[in-house]
């Protein structure tokens, strides 16, 4: 049987002499999100509060259907644990994972876990911004949140990692850090040497279309693709017209998509 664990100092000692999958069993807490194959929950160890999401078997018939669909199925923890500690490595701000465990080889049999440390007081993004159309972030504030999703985006794609749901509401921002976005909600993240050219499409027109609603000028979008890029305006938008052109065109038909 396959087999991979990775376990912070706490939790080697705090399950000394046990399996961690049994220990995982036992974790008693407010559950969050429970479906077939996947289980997330709020659970205390030592006075520090963790999240756990725990993923069951997946069965072929839930493996098809995504790949009828044009959907990579997701099966187990891993790729989240892989991708948050790419994130980590890049400086992004994202979920920090202290465990992370997988057992089995077939997908109705595998079994794994990734425990992360509870961020605290934190509120979306797409909370944050809902209240923008009537009643507009100073300069600053527009400025400094437009700089650190095009850093987070170029940063993450930069590195070959597609996150695949990249919108608004998997942004978290700090109450009490305000400065600091958190990206999570990375379980169907990709990570390639190289991301090519549909996949930032997808993320970015994603992005696009989850802010669309909030009161964003041209200005704001011209920024964005300036930052992204790193490059001059100028030659962003005569080199990359078409690249931009298609994010665009990807955002429209996830609106009309979602109505």
């Amino acid at each position: 049987m396959s087999r991979e664990m990775h376990l912070h100092e706490t939790f080697r000692r705090a399950w000394a002499g046990r399996d961690p999958f049994a220990a995982v069993a036992a974790l008693q807490g407010p559950v969050y999100r429970a479906q077939q194959s996947r289980r997330t929950l709020r659970f205390e160890l030592e006075g520090e509060s963790y999240f756990l999401k725990h993923h069951g078997g997946t069965g072929w018939g839930e493996i098809f259907k995504n790949l009828l669909s044009g959907r990579l199925p997701v099966v187990g923890a891993r790729n989240e644990w892989r991708a948050l500690r790419r994130l980590r490595e890049l400086g992004v701000d994202t979920l920090e994972p202290v465990a992370y465990g997988r057992r089995g080889w077939l997908p109705s049999r595998l079994e794994s876990f990734l425990i992360t440390r509870d961020l605290g007081e934190v509120e979306s993004l797409e909370d944050v911004c809902a209240t923008w159309p009537e009643h507009p972030p100073g300069f600053a504030d527009r400025l400094f949140l437009t700089r650190r999703l095009a850093d987070t985006a170029r940063l993450m794609h930069g590195s070959g990692l597609c996150h695949r749901d990249f919108y608004l509401c998997h942004f978290l921002r700090s109450r009490q850090q305000p400065e600091r976005l958190f990206l999570i909600d990375l379980h169907r993240a990709l990570l390639k040497r190289r991301l090519g050219r549909r996949w930032l499409v997808k993320d970015l027109g994603s992005l696009w279309f989850s802010a669309m609603e909030i009161g964003l000028t041209q200005r704001d979008l011209l920024r964005f693709a300036r930052l992204y890029s790193g490059q001059p305006l100028r030659r962003t938008l005569t080199e990359d017209r078409r690249f931009w052109n298609a994010v665009s065109q990807r955002a429209q038909a996830l609106k009309r998509k979602h109505g």
